[in-house]
């Protein structure tokens, strides 16, 4: 099939390598403008474009998805299928209606739990026991499409952002390739979603970040976990914030402890009473300063039991 890939993360460019790989090299590939990053503020190229380049596939970068150029180029190009894997805008009907099997679209959840921005991060802030990739084909809604094909994976205590990223971004790739087989065989089952079983993930916001340490233990790690390794959760100690990349929920009676009291600091870990139970902390990154384990935070900032984490 004459294939267009829309793509612009990290977790994009991993399917993409997977196609290539496959023998299924895009005739082009559609990413994002390149963003000014560092402290220079240079012009950066998405992940997707730098893999794009080094393949020899044409990229396209459309300031908007309606412009009549772009719109011709596709055309142009005549694909079969346009595969889309977190391109980060909505798709006009005009690109939907344009490949003879349409748009297929690779989103990192079970649908129709999780539609919207923050997939990965809401199913793990929420405690869920599973997550995966449901293959879809786009209609005009925000991944309300038929879908194709679904493949879950369990998410454990120790999963954070980063591992349930990387697997889902494999599970991605290979789905995909599966679906694109049956497509073509004219063997793919569209099922349509129940509605009345959506959910959605909403894009992480600041608010997002603060850790309130009168909710349970349990809670708390499941934020810390969901937003690692970026952009973290934090809570602070003496007025500077304090990110937490590590820390795991301890069923406990705290004894009326106050929450963010810090109740032990051993052993290489800070335990901290919460609303439910003992928040164990194992790593950190303190303001202005670099990553470190519990134990190095302690040893340099003096940090004991009775103080207080806000």
């Amino acid at each position: 099939m004459r294939i267009v890939f829309m793509g612009t993360p990290d977790f994009s460019a991993t399917v993409l390598k997977k196609l290539c790989e496959s023998g299924n090299t895009p005739t082009a590939v559609v990413t994002r403008a390149d963003k000014p990053a560092g402290r220079g503020n240079e012009l950066r190229p998405s992940p997707v474009k730098r893999y794009a380049l080094e393949q020899g596939v044409e990229v396209l970068q459309p300031e908007r998805l309606s412009d009549e150029g772009f719109l011709n180029r596709l055309c142009d190009l005549n694909p079969d299928i346009i595969i889309v894997v977190a391109y980060g805008r909505i798709l006009p009907e005009a690109v939907l209606n344009l490949p003879r099997f349409g748009c297929i679209n690779a989103h990192a959840s079970l649908l129709p739990k999780y539609r919207g921005a923050a997939p990965m991060q809401r199913a793990i802030m929420n405690g869920e026991a599973e997550t995966g990739v449901t293959i879809m084909k786009m209609d005009k809604g925000l991944d309300t499409g038929d879908m194709i094909l679904t493949v879950k994976t369990p998410i454990s205590d120790t999963d954070n952002l980063e591992t349930v990223h990387d697997r889902l971004a494999q599970i991605s790739g290979d789905a995909l390739l599966s679906a694109m087989k049956l497509i073509e065989s004219g063997k793919a089952v569209y099922l349509k979603q129940n509605d009345e079983e959506a959910t959605y993930a909403e894009k992480i916001l600041k608010n997002d970040e603060i850790i309130d340490l009168t909710n349970s233990a349990k809670a708390i790690s499941n934020r810390i976990r969901a937003l690692t390794p970026f952009p973290y959760a934090y809570c602070k100690y003496n007025g500077k914030m304090l990110k937490i990349i590590e820390a795991r929920a301890e069923e406990a009676d705290i004894n009326g402890k106050k929450p963010g009291e810090i109740l032990s600091v051993k052993n290489g870990e800070i335990k901290v009473a919460t609303g439910e139970g003992i928040l164990v902390v194992t790593k950190v990154f303190p303001e202005s300063k670099r990553r470190m384990n519990a134990l190095d935070f302690v040893n340099g900032s003096k940090i004991k039991p009775g103080d207080i984490l806000e």
